[in-house]
């Protein structure tokens, strides 16, 4: 696309939904973040930045929109190409979908890119990638919105990724930042004639990168993930700019939000540790100010890999991202699982690890998802990343990140069990939060052994993550779930009952969470729950042991309806669950 575009944007590009006096109070919030960011810097560069997207706003002219529409969603997350070749394809598959009972898709990069990180790598913020839109490189930004569109038929909502904390060697800007040390977009970027620059800053892929530093010339770059992927220097007023006219134009084509991918980076200061700071923070706050300046209720989802208590604070007072993955509770999950016991969990969710959320402000949940099973240590303990490794980390292929993670798909870290399988996901969709599934989960897809190999010969890079991409291969999927009987069509037909039961009911994406006891013993394998939203009420029981417990229901549950018909009154088989409606 047109690189102009980057820095000019008609008048009338945006249609403006809000009032004139909220409108004012939002240019108050951006001129703030702007003096806080920027001391010294003229406020007439954001001045002119705002007019290019000012239009004309009726007073009356109120967003209608939903703006905590993602609170209900159940989000499916997959790869275009690999989940059905292009946008046609996918479009082909919507009603898959919606009957599966998904009501929000998750793009995984779909920005040009030369996709030598599976397109995090990005080249262009303003174009789709040809591939996925059957080569029309002229008319491929209508391939995309006709999908939009379509999607939206089907009442499925669309978000996609945006790194933008880096970009591709490959972009544009970082071409000309090559070309001479003078070139406007050099500044877009950080270099250094050493590499003692933010040695505080840790090396994020571990094992695969051996320093933040890249060569080039007489200088070199500052990269936290691949050394293609130069990070973007935000002490410069104009990469915020761009970065904003990005998210704009997507707005403005119809996206309902973004996954804000390596968030917690994006600023750079000496002698910290380069995670989190506090101008980080001022600058997702303006990205959310200028978006909700636009049209209130675009998701803003904060992707960032650290403890509750951290990630709470990328929600800000309601006024940063709507949302953030809850990252913990994915490991504890399985933790929980391996143990046989729920006080893993109880503990993840309690208030002293996992913090109150804003008003409107909400977890994503998931037990898979395009990267590893993460065991960070920044929210895992060395005896629980070790646990969990040898008690998951089935093969030696599966290892990454030298022991901080696993390369498998869910159906391979439950042994292909579908009870275990079908447990986890009972767990993940009772629980507080708005759901992930992750593309083939659904019908138990396991590793992609070549796709793996295949995609190490196209990036240069040994990353285990290969392993848990791939194709879905239709004509056979189609075959399996004709099959009642298959391992494919147990899961789906199951998990879609689980998902229609979900929608039906508010409860579980906004209600509270009350862990209860429903035996004497201390060690006890039952994981129980009461959801409460308004006048409904449910007690959640999963038996996380590999043989039947004896179940006491309490008396408050005398008059119940069990939408499953699993527990018996006095016991559950084992890896069971019972989803109980108090009436």
């Amino acid at each position: 696309m047109n690189t102009s575009l980057l820095f000019t944007i008609t008048p009338t590009s945006f249609p403006v939904t809000n009032t004139v006096n909220t409108c004012m109070q939002q240019q108050k919030v951006l001129v703030d973040i702007w003096a806080k960011l920027y001391p010294g810097v003229s406020e007439r560069i954001l001045e002119n930045f705002l007019s290019t997207i000012e239009t004309n706003r009726p007073a009356d002219n109120v967003s209608t929109q939903k703006v905590d529409w993602y609170k209900d969603a159940v989000v499916y997350s997959l790869y275009v190409d690999l989940f059905n070749q292009d946008f046609a394809g996918l479009t082909d598959k919507l009603g898959y979908l919606q009957e599966l009972g998904v009501t929000c898709l998750w793009l995984l990069p779909v920005l040009d890119s030369p996709m030598r990180d599976a397109g995090f790598d990005i080249s262009d913020y303003f174009s789709i990638r040809t591939e996925l839109t059957g080569k029309q490189i002229q008319g491929s930004h209508k391939v995309f919105l006709d999908f939009l569109k379509q999607a939206h038929k089907h009442n499925i909502r669309v978000i996609f990724d945006i790194a933008m904390n880096h970009t591709s060697e490959e972009h544009h800007w970082f071409k000309e930042a090559k070309k001479s040390k003078e070139n406007p977009y050099r500044k877009f970027f950080i270099w250094s004639k050493d590499t003692t620059l933010y040695s505080g800053a840790r090396i994020i892929f571990k094992g695969i990168e051996e320093s933040n530093w890249e060569l080039l010339g007489d200088e070199y770059f500052f990269h936290r993930f691949f050394n293609f992927q130069p990070d973007l220097n935000y002490k410069n007023p104009e990469v915020l700019l761009a970065m904003s006219r990005a998210l704009l134009f997507w707005q403005n084509a119809g996206i309902d939000g973004f996954r804000a991918d390596a968030i917690p980076y994006i600023w750079k200061e000496e002698g910290t540790t380069c995670d989190n700071l506090h101008q980080t923070h001022l600058v997702v706050k303006f990205f959310r100010a200028i978006l909700d300046y636009v049209k209130p209720g675009t998701l803003l989802l904060a992707e960032a890999c650290q403890p509750p208590a951290k990630v709470v604070e990328y929600m800000g007072n309601g006024d940063e991202c709507h949302a953030a993955y809850h990252f913990p509770l994915m490991p504890r999950i399985y933790k929980s699982m391996a143990l046989q016991s729920g006080k893993p969990i109880e503990e993840t969710l309690s208030r002293t690890f996992t913090p109150e959320l804003p008003e409107n402000g909400q977890w994503f949940t998931f037990l898979r998802c395009h990267d590893e099973l993460s065991l960070e240590l920044v929210y895992v303990t060395e005896e629980e990343r070790k646990y969990i490794h040898q008690q998951y980390c089935l093969k030696p292929e599966w290892d990454f990140r030298l022991g901080e993670g696993i390369s498998a798909r869910l159906s391979e870290l439950m042994q292909r069990d579908e009870r275990r399988i079908l447990l986890a996901y009972s767990i993940i969709l009772t629980l507080p939060g708005t759901p992930v599934i992750y593309y083939g989960d659904e019908f138990g897809k396991f590793n992609d052994e070549a796709y793996y190999n295949e995609t190490i010969q196209l990036t240069g890079k040994d990353d285990t993550r290969f392993l848990v991409r791939g194709k879905i291969n239709w004509d056979e999927l189609n075959e399996n779930l004709k099959v009642p009987e298959s391992f494919s069509s147990r899961i789906y037909s199951k998990l879609k009952h689980m998902l229609k039961i979900r929608g039906e009911h508010k409860v579980f994406g906004r209600g509270s969470l009350e862990f209860v006891k429903l035996d004497a013993h201390e060690n006890s394998s039952l994981l129980s729950f009461i959801r409460s939203f308004g006048n409904e009420k449910w007690l959640i029981v999963h038996n996380l042991a590999d043989k039947p417990v004896d179940v006491q229901l309490p008396e408050y549950a005398c008059d119940i309806e069990d939408v499953f018909d699993n527990c018996q009154r006095k016991s559950l088989e084992a890896f069971g669950f019972s989803w109980l409606k108090l009436k």
